[in-house]
């Protein structure tokens, strides 16, 4: 959740996605970015985030907001390139960054899982400059192909993309799990392991990612969350334990 927060600078804008992100912002107001221009989909923005919303769409994510619209003019902006930042979350992610949020399986009809669909996180990863996602390092979840591209990454790989018609310079920026952040190579566009959470070594990294990494030449260990950070967590951010509660590995010293 740290690592999470530490990536949202100040004075930038981010359109944020329900649960661990909602978090992750709230912290980094909090924080280092006081001055995060957070946008929700379904119409604030620029709110201070004082309580943590159950949802985008929460009454908590409208307090202080200078702008109360809809979602059109939160897509408005996405497509005028106003958007530094979007950070999503999925229940698959493949090499190239692309997330699955719609069914697992391999018959869109008659799927072994329907999973909640797309909302919002197609445009916003199709427009936004930058998305950040949040997925449990798990070998079910890290495969070598998702079930269905509901949010576009890199898609193929290198010029995939502009191809596909979205703006160039776009696409995935971080990845954050419960054991690294990862990136992606600039030449490929294929996942990088930039950092290894304390305690996690590459051979774990490994053992629960279903395609093959890249390490970056220079891998370091992921800063610790200090003590602020983990009390802010605990008691201004989630005191009741919405999110960190089923996400302790992230937020725990």
């Amino acid at each position: 959740m740290c690592a999470a927060a530490h990536l949202l600078e100040n004075n930038k804008t981010a359109v944020i996605g329900t649960g661990a992100p909602l978090a992750a912002a709230m912290l980094a107001q909090k924080t280092h970015a006081p001055d995060l221009i957070i946008f929700f989909e379904a119409g604030a923005m620029a709110p201070v985030l004082e309580k943590l919303p159950i949802s985008v769409a929460g009454s908590h994510t409208q307090t202080r907001a200078i702008f109360h619209g809809g979602m059109d003019d939160i897509m408005e902006a996405c497509q005028r390139g106003m958007v530094d930042y979007t950070f999503l979350g999925g229940a698959q992610i493949d090499r190239y960054g692309n997330l699955n949020s719609t069914f697992i399986g391999e018959d869109y009809a008659h799927p072994k899982v329907r999973l909640p669909g797309s909302g919002g996180a197609n445009d916003l990863a199709s427009l936004c400059w930058r998305t950040v996602s949040i997925v449990p390092h798990e070998i079910r979840k890290f495969v070598p192909r998702v079930d269905f591209i509901t949010t576009p990454g890199y898609l193929s790989g290198p010029g995939a993309r502009e191809a596909a018609g979205l703006p160039p310079g776009s696409g995935p920026y971080k990845v954050i799990s419960t054991l690294a952040v990862l990136g992606f190579d600039p030449d490929t566009k294929c996942m990088r392991v930039d950092s290894l959470h304390p305690g996690v070594t590459r051979g774990m990294v490994i053992e629960n990612t279903g395609f093959e990494l890249l390490f970056a030449d220079e891998l370091t260990v992921t800063p610790e969350p200090t003590d602020h950070e983990l009390h802010l967590l605990r008691e201004e951010v989630d005191p009741l334990g919405r999110i960190i509660g089923k996400n302790r590995t992230l937020v725990q010293k």
